[in-house]
């Protein structure tokens, strides 16, 4: 999935006129619920912290869920705002198991929390 199909994706999953996000590289989006001046920083700066994996303690965990207005799921972790899109092409599968769409969508948000590689910034602030 290319970078503006990731975008469109996102603008479907993510309900509200004016909630702010950054997606990064592989996938994953970082909601900015009170947004500051500078998106990427910010985002950075959670994703860097909340991003990687780290077995044993609450980024090991994670969540899915299926969506209803596009195809796949969303994994979420230990942080609200950190989410990981996983589309059914990258699974393989044609009904993949929750705890492997959850293992993958985990590493997709460990790799984007390891290279903070920011591909497109969703500037919904009110004017």
């Amino acid at each position: 999935m290319d970078t503006a199909e990731l975008v469109e994706t996102w603008r479907r999953i993510i309900v509200g006129e004016h909630k702010s996000w950054v997606l990064f590289a592989h996938g994953t989006v970082v909601i900015c619920m009170e947004p500051e001046e500078d998106l990427a920083a910010q985002a950075t700066a959670i994703l860097r912290e909340y991003g990687p994996v780290r077995a044993g303690t609450p980024a090991g965990d994670f969540g899915v869920i299926v969506l209803q207005d596009a195809p796949g799921w969303v994994v979420y972790g230990h942080h609200d705002d950190v989410l990981t899109y996983v589309a059914p092409e990258e699974m393989g599968a044609e009904e993949p198991e929750e705890i492997s769409v959850g293992l993958y969508g985990r590493a997709k948000r460990d790799q984007d929390g390891r290279e903070l590689k920011i591909v497109h910034i969703e500037d919904r602030r009110p004017a």
